[in-house]
């Protein structure tokens, strides 16, 4: 619709140009505020329209349209003599580029509100950020304690024993970042809590209703690790860093539900905004069944998530989503990486881009074996699913947001609107048969020999 919309205001735009630089000179700025007038009625329209997706893509642009409105209103009371052809013509190739910046939002970003949900319950949303007092944080300099933001998904319907699935999203993610499959396993009955990683996150809000947007030099860092070819020590104890973070967020949460489940309070560590979203946090707990734990994310997220299945006893399964499994790496000696030789101990499913697949079989190069599969060889159980014409957005929902954002990060020949459902409804097999003991997970166990064969 952006672009539609553009067409048209250009069109607009350049027919009051014609105008004015013919007979109708004199009327200038009573033509002029008679084309912004109905250029603001038609985005006044647009904005309230219910079939309108995102509609703050188109605010800015209504906002400028106001504004121009207002100025050509003045403008003609203030004067009004006819204009020179130099400064009309300056004046629409001015507003035509404030429009067009106005409109990159609109641009860049689609209509997408969501898909549709396959269960038998619709879905509800609350928020609450838990504080870790054991923890600084350590990007700011004020003293104050580490705190991360908690989105709950869960039945609207008052249902009981829902399994909880903790996410995470990737370096300089966010919480939305799968929310079609927050929303699926929500309507299935499921709890799902998405957690941000203030400064990993590109951006999110603390207690003091502050923005915190991603740390720029963690953000460089983790786009120089990507993009290099020679991986080194420094490397590794920066991503061990990473993961330490990362973990001990998670574990945070979790440790922090649990205690709120069993005591049916909210302590000090919980800040919610109102006493009703208190209210509606503690019916969410309250339906959650800590005894079935699975454990999700993309990228770094699914690494966080693989890392703890290994380290607690309280989860069920993990999913990681096209994430390398850093947590696996125990350490770098003389060039190499070595890695967790201890069979990985609950059921994982790993879910991998094409390029990931490669790296199964070739190794990241002829020093190295790719850890997911040397995870998946000694694992307890576990799965593999690869997808061709896939890189790595295509397992979040950014495609179908902003399909322009997500080929800039790595956007693959897939069909977005077709894949995601379909590797949602892969996930919510899985954690039906493991956390539920319904169905079947619908993903072969992993043989190693097999997968090997299958790529040659």
């Amino acid at each position: 619709m952006g672009v539609i919309l553009f067409a048209v205001f250009t069109a607009m735009e350049i027919l009051l140009t014609v105008l004015s630089c013919t007979k109708y000179r004199n009327l200038w700025y009573r033509n002029r505020i008679f084309f912004c007038g109905a250029e603001f009625i038609l985005m006044l329209l647009v904005m309230l329209l219910p079939v309108t997706g995102q509609k703050w893509r188109f605010t800015g642009c209504f906002v400028i349209l106001g504004i121009r409105l207002a100025i050509s209103c003045i403008a003609y009371l203030i004067k009004r003599s006819s204009t020179t052809k130099a400064k009309t013509i300056i004046s629409t190739v001015m507003s035509m580029i404030l429009i067009g910046f106005s409109f990159f939002p609109a641009f860049i970003f689609t209509g997408y509100s969501g898909l549709k949900t396959n269960g038998q319950y619709e879905v509800k949303e609350t928020q609450a950020i838990l504080i870790d007092n054991s923890r600084l944080e350590t990007r700011e300099n004020d003293g104050s304690n580490r705190e991360i933001p908690v989105h709950f998904y869960y039945p609207e319907s008052d249902v009981i024993n829902c399994p909880l699935i903790v996410f995470a999203h990737g370096s300089f993610g966010y919480y939305q970042s799968n929310t079609s499959l927050y929303e699926e396993l929500a309507s299935n009955g499921y709890v799902v809590a998405s957690i941000d990683h203030p400064y990993y996150a590109f951006f999110t809000k603390d207690t003091a209703s502050n923005t915190i947007i991603v740390d720029m030099e963690f953000m460089q860092t983790a786009i120089d690790i990507q993009n290099s070819s020679d991986f080194t020590e420094t490397d590794y104890n920066i991503e061990c860093e990473w993961m330490s973070i990362r973990t001990a967020d998670e574990n945070f949460v979790l440790d922090t539900i649990k205690i709120a489940k069993d005591s049916g309070l909210l302590d000090t560590a919980w800040y919610t905004e109102s006493e009703n979203v208190k209210a509606e946090v503690l019916k969410v707990l309250e339906m959650t069944d800590m005894e079935k734990i699975g454990l999700t994310g993309h990228s770094i997220g699914g690494a966080t998530a693989v890392q703890l299945g290994r380290e607690r006893d309280d989860i069920t399964a993990v999913v990681d989503i096209d994430g390398t499994m850093l947590g696996e790496h125990t350490s770098y000696n003389n060039g190499k990486l070595s890695y967790n030789s201890e069979p990985y101990p609950i059921p994982i499913l790993s879910l991998d881009n094409e390029r990931h697949w490669g790296s199964y079989v070739d190794g990241f190069d002829d020093k190295t074996e790719y850890v997911n599969k040397y995870l998946l060889d000694n694992a307890v159980d576990g799965r593999e699913a690869h997808f061709d014409g896939t890189e790595h957005m295509d397992f979040t929902d950014l495609p179908l947001l902003s399909p322009t954002l997500a080929k800039m990060l790595g956007k693959g020949s897939v069909d977005s609107s077709e894949f995601i459902p379909q590797m949602n409804s892969i996930i919510l097999n899985y954690f039906n048969y493991y956390l539920k003991g319904e169905g079947k997970p619908n993903i072969e166990p992993w043989n190693s020999q097999k997968a090997e064969n299958e790529s040659i």
